[in-house]
């Protein structure tokens, strides 16, 4: 008897050995990792749903914010726009001083990833490299991108500079894009990477999320894009994932869901070819003006779109332009709206990650010196999460703090902001400022 429980007690102890030796693998962890963080999050988001979480600005209350979303849709609706800008051009079709495109373009040559867990940021920006030759992976964009690979986001500000000073590459951003911009570029032989809305197939559980795609073709005649999606390519076979041309994104869905993101894109190119992307952008390609045709845009879709969402998007989009114009108190009253509206949209399809991935409000409130609201805003989004595990929302709490006194909670956030995101610029350099190690 004792004997066989010796063996019983040995054989267990080899299962376990081997259990840890295959689970280390990275591809049996990333996958292990990836379906376990997924059942958390999503029984967190069952007990305690995000969609239900609301912010309201201290600055005004319910029913003045209701009423001044009325006023600015009335506002907006009057042939003044609230800025003296050119009206925007419509997204669905070219302008008549546009070149004539030919009628469908396909782009080869782009290496294909499948993400791994939370990684489409990395994956994407590493497909987009990989058609100039680069021969990097997903893992080594992530080791800059995002060092901790619990951090639920990669802004497009890293992935810019992450080319531009980690590759012989260059790369360029705007805001304000439209279809032809994007059919402009693809024509030119550039690839066009996007941040856009997605909604999963079980949008119940997993809610409305940012995406980014990397756009590679496309064919008027059946209205829509190529694109190449890391996230879907998890969900090929392995054996398929090298072949894959491409998915297909209708000219309708990218409208839609890249207005989530004012219209925000990323060009990669090879040094030597700068005036050429420069050329193909026209208006876009003079950084300034391209925030005024996005706010224009934002101004115009805010009085036309009839959905509450859409609303949302428009007032949002139109307070992050302006903030990248410096006009903190514009952009304030815009997100003021943009956050008025939000509970009118049905729970299901509420954007509630949106300061996982664009952090305009926490500009346009701190520079108007609304530090309570930034404190709320920021501990709001970051109580909402299944853990928190974003830098920006601490860092920008500690700014609020600091300017209130609070220095000892202050040094607490700007020292989580770097156990979340290690190296994050911002934060080290307020801790060296105040005499603090980081």
């Amino acid at each position: 008897m004792q004997k066989n429980r010796k063996k019983l007690a040995i054989g267990i102890l080899a299962l376990l050995v081997v259990g840890g030796i295959v689970l280390a693998l990275p591809p049996v962890w990333s996958r292990v990792s990836y379906y376990t963080n997924k059942i958390y999050t999503e029984l967190f988001y069952k007990i305690n749903p995000p969609q239900a979480v609301i912010f309201n600005p201290s600055e005004s209350t319910p029913d003045e914010m209701a009423t001044a979303v009325k006023a600015t849709m009335n506002a907006l609706a009057s042939p003044t726009p609230a800025i003296n800008t050119p009206t925007p051009q419509s997204t669905l079709a070219p302008t008549p001083t546009q070149m004539p495109l030919p009628p469908s373009v396909y782009l080869a040559g782009v290496r294909t990833e499948a993400q791994m867990w939370n990684n489409c940021g990395p994956a994407t920006l590493s497909m987009a490299l990989s058609f100039w030759q680069w021969s990097g992976k997903q893992q080594d964009t992530a080791a800059i991108l995002k060092p901790n690979d619990r951090d639920k986001n990669v802004m497009p500000y890293e992935m810019l500079d992450y080319v531009n000073n980690h590759t012989d590459l260059r790369a360029i951003m705007r805001m304000g894009g439209d279809l032809y911009t994007i059919k402009a570029l693809l024509n030119a032989g550039f690839p066009v990477l996007v941040e856009k809305g997605f909604e999963p197939e079980n949008l119940a559980a997993e809610g409305w999320m940012g995406h980014y795609n990397l756009v590679i073709g496309y064919d008027d005649s059946k209205q829509e894009f190529t694109t190449q999606d890391s996230y879907l390519l998890t969900l090929l076979d392995s054996a398929d994932r090298p072949s894959a041309k491409g998915f297909k994104v209708s000219y309708e869905n990218m409208i839609n869901n890249w207005r989530a993101f004012n219209n925000i894109f990323i060009v990669v190119y090879p040094p030597d070819m700068q005036n050429d992307v420069l050329n193909v952008l026209g208006p876009l390609a003079d950084e300034t003006a391209s925030y005024r045709i996005a706010a224009d845009r934002a101004i115009a879709e805010a009085a036309s779109l009839t959905d509450a969402r859409g609303q949302y998007f428009a007032l949002y989009n139109m307070g992050t332009s302006l903030v990248k114009l410096a006009d903190y108190g514009g952009a304030a009253s815009a997100f003021d709206k943009a956050f008025a509206l939000y509970p009118s949209i049905d729970e299901i399809h509420r954007p509630y990650r949106m300061l996982w991935y664009q952090t305009g409000p926490y500009y346009a409130y701190y520079y108007t010196s609304r530090y309570l609201d930034v404190i709320s805003l920021a501990t709001t989004t970051l109580d909402a999460e299944s853990e928190h595990i974003l830098e920006e929302s601490y860092h920008w709490r500690a700014m609020a703090r600091l300017q209130l006194g609070q220095q000892d909670a202050a040094i607490t956030d700007f020292q989580n902001a770097l156990k979340v995101h290690p190296g994050f610029g911002p934060s080290y350099e307020q801790l060296v400022q105040l005499g603090i190690t980081p």
